[in-house]
């Protein structure tokens, strides 16, 4: 039997971590954390990845070469971004 892949997540395949233990991306401390974004540092789908994790707001782990922490600043910079490009569309 083939499996179909999802058409919003076959790029993961394709990812640097695709044989690697998942475990890794989900570091309990900052070393982790390093350890995880340099394997990402090359990844052919980095971009897809990081944007997968903001559009699903995935809280936890390293996704596209990117932090918790660094994923939410992306957020709010867009946001600030998208507000401020309303603000002067309106005018």
């Amino acid at each position: 039997m083939t499996m179909e892949r999802d058409p919003e997540t076959a790029w993961m395949a394709d990812g640097n971590c695709a044989h690697r233990e998942p475990s890794m991306f989900f570091p309990s401390d900052g070393v982790g954390v390093e350890i995880a974004k340099r394997v990402c540092e090359d990844c052919p789908v980095a971009a897809a990845c990081l944007e997968y994790a903001i559009e699903h707001r995935i809280d936890h782990g390293v996704w596209g070469g990117t932090s918790e922490r660094e994923r939410r600043r992306i957020i709010r910079a867009r946001a600030a971004a998208a507000r401020e490009q309303a603000t002067v569309g309106v005018g």
